[in-house]
């Protein structure tokens, strides 16, 4: 059961990467989103991804502390899939601006629209 978590963790990881590394700015912004929901995967499966008693044990219960899951993963996870929700909104939000405008979905022709290096202006 973990080497197939880590395989699943891996082999998203590996996919974010990849199309992070995209000349196409939607595969970027898919990337993105890939290389978010892997880490929420590694770091959901740092808490115990195979413990089979709940993160909150019930009054009176007859487990120990020590076998039941991490709640702590649970809770960052959570809080960073809304994170990265509102990122992909937002990055796609400029994706869609960026291509209404005339600009093309290709990274090294925005470069293009950056002032010249001779520019008193440019930071």
């Amino acid at each position: 059961m973990t080497w197939l978590v880590a395989l699943c963790i891996w082999c998203v990881l590996v996919a974010g990467t990849y199309l992070m590394l995209s000349r196409d700015i939607l595969r970027c912004v898919i990337g993105l989103m890939l290389l978010g929901n892997g880490v929420n995967l590694l770091v959901l499966a740092a808490g115990r991804v195979g413990s089979p008693v709940t993160a909150v044990i019930p009054m009176g219960a007859d487990v120990l502390a020590a076998d039941a899951a991490n709640p702590l993963p649970q809770a960052l996870v959570l809080t960073a899939i809304v994170i990265g929700f509102a990122l992909a909104c937002l990055s796609l939000v400029m994706l869609v601006g960026l291509v209404s405008k005339g600009a093309r979905d290709d990274v090294d022709a925005l470069r293009d629209a950056e002032p010249p290096e001779t520019d008193p202006v440019k930071p």
